[in-house]
């Protein structure tokens, strides 16, 4: 391995010097009997390790590492993620400096180390008081194509797309919640590869692209989460969807109580799509099966078992780097059907408490209450002087955030727009004053909401993700 690969385009030495830096990877190859090559912006340990026959790990034995130490390279990485078994592939993402990116990927040999990987690992304090978040690293193989003609059928959408990017697998259309004859203005397109759907996007992302004479919006469409398999076998909700909007909660009912009288306990419609509860997951099971692609008031419905998302922590876990590496500025969609027209055909979220079972993820301080005995001694302190995670708000966060820097509090402006249905949508500009002259003024999530709380909340946990470490 030459000078050049090793130190990271020769610029090392701003962080440690080349000899150095030589000498700590040299000895971590010579240990381990692994490869390391740089290459477009990364450099890669392994992949394949020493000795492996047959073809790569597959899908699911890839972890996504954040908030990195940026002077922390693979001599010190590498034994730490080894911890959780053996590692087929390390990809640690590289500045032209010669300082890392902030993040890496880490390829195991199998998908149980992965994820004991995310267990032991995610909000692991790397160095004295800094913390890296891990978590799973799929491929997005599909991109949101927004404005799109509502007239135009599927089969149109699907040969024009393979018209003008290559690679196309599918195309995923939804009828309009009001008018089931035409699409939502939006499609999901997949493709046989990340890197076709990396150079579709590519290809269609300057905003000049144009459909059927309309100018397209292109982006990533939001990976789908992932829930482990043993939470999915106590799961015994169906998210229905593509109801009519007329179509009532005892409808829906009635309709899956059919196969086996008094089996649902209740249903809660939202706009085109519902959540049926049954008493029994085994009944929700045989009803799925049953009930997928029935009519119900004229609508051909798909049944599938709901996800439960932890909520409470969901914004958490982004802070420790579950964020998508290919994410960059998103699209804000106003006066839209949908309020997350990106996500593909997902209700917004499910309870954190789904059939009495909590999500996997533990909360990192444990939230109860404890009696108030008289006489019991208080001490006046300043909430600074706690710990960030004894603050479960992104906003209060961001305000612990901004105190620990020295920088004046954030401020806060409230917008707001109309959907065609009618609703308020709100949304929070927020503006750092202490950075406001740099390269950023100000922050603003992609997503508009219909409550003032869950827009501050919203806008404060997007600000904190582009802020970075703290």
């Amino acid at each position: 391995m030459n000078e050049e690969n090793i130190d990271g385009t020769n610029g090392c030495s701003k962080v440690r010097t080349g000899t150095q830096n030589e000498a700590a990877l040299l000895a971590l190859m010579e240990k381990t009997g692994y490869n390391m090559v740089q290459e477009n912006g990364q450099r890669k340990f392994g992949g394949p390790p020493p000795g492996w026959e047959g073809p790569p790990p597959p899908r699911g034995c890839e972890v996504f590492v954040g908030k990195i130490p940026r002077d922390m390279y693979e001599d010190e990485l590498v034994p730490v993620f080894e911890r959780a078994g053996k590692i087929y592939e390390f990809r640690l993402m590289m500045e032209f400096s010669g300082e890392n990116r902030g993040y890496a990927f880490v390829m195991y040999t199998t998908k149980e180390e992965a994820q004991l990987a995310i267990r032991i690992l995610n909000n692991y304090e790397i160095r004295p008081g800094k913390f890296i978040g891990v978590c799973v690293s799929l491929d997005n193989c599909r991109l949101f194509i927004g404005a799109i003609p509502k007239e135009k059928k599927k089969e149109e959408i699907l040969d024009e797309m393979k018209k003008v990017t290559e690679g196309v697998v599918d195309v995923i259309v939804y009828p309009s919640a009001t008018d089931k004859t035409k699409n939502r203005g939006f499609a999901f397109v997949e493709y046989e590869s990340h890197r076709a759907a990396a150079m579709a996007r590519r290809k269609l992302i300057p905003g000049t692209f144009q459909l059927w004479g309309h100018t397209i919006q292109v982006d990533w469409a939001d990976p789908e989460k992932e829930v482990d398999e043993e939470t999915m076998q106590r799961v015994k909700v169906l998210y229905v969807r593509n109801l009519m909007i007329s179509t009532t909660e005892e409808t829906i009912k009635a309709e899956f109580n059919k196969f086996k009288p008094g089996a649902v306990e209740r249903v809660k419609k939202l706009r085109d799509y519902a959540f049926v509860h049954f008493f029994n997951r085994e009944d929700a099971v045989a009803a799925m099966s049953v009930m997928n692609g029935k009519c119900i008031d004229g609508a051909s419905i798909e049944v599938t078992l709901a996800k439960p998302v932890n909520k409470e922590n969901t914004w958490r876990q982004h802070l420790n780097g579950q964020i998508s590496p290919n994410s960059e500025n998103l699209i804000v969609f106003a006066n839209k059907e949908e309020s997350h027209p990106k996500t593909l055909g997902k209700p917004p979220t499910l309870p954190a408490r789904l059939n009495g079972q909590h999500s996997p993820s533990p909360p990192e301080i444990e939230r109860c209450t404890y009696p108030f005995f008289p006489g019991t001694k208080l001490t006046p302190i300043s909430m600074y002087s706690l710990k960030s995670n004894h603050f479960n708000s992104a906003v209060m966060h961001l305000d612990y955030y901004c105190n620990k820097n020295n920088w004046a509090p954030p401020e806060y402006y409230l917008y707001s727009t109309t959907s065609q249905d009618g609703k308020v949508l709100l949304v929070y500009k927020i503006v750092i004053p202490a950075i406001a002259n740099g390269s950023q003024s100000y922050f603003m999530p992609d997503k508009l909401c219909t409550t003032l709380e869950d827009a501050k909340e919203l806008a404060a946990q997007f600000t904190l993700l582009h802020l970075g470490p703290y």
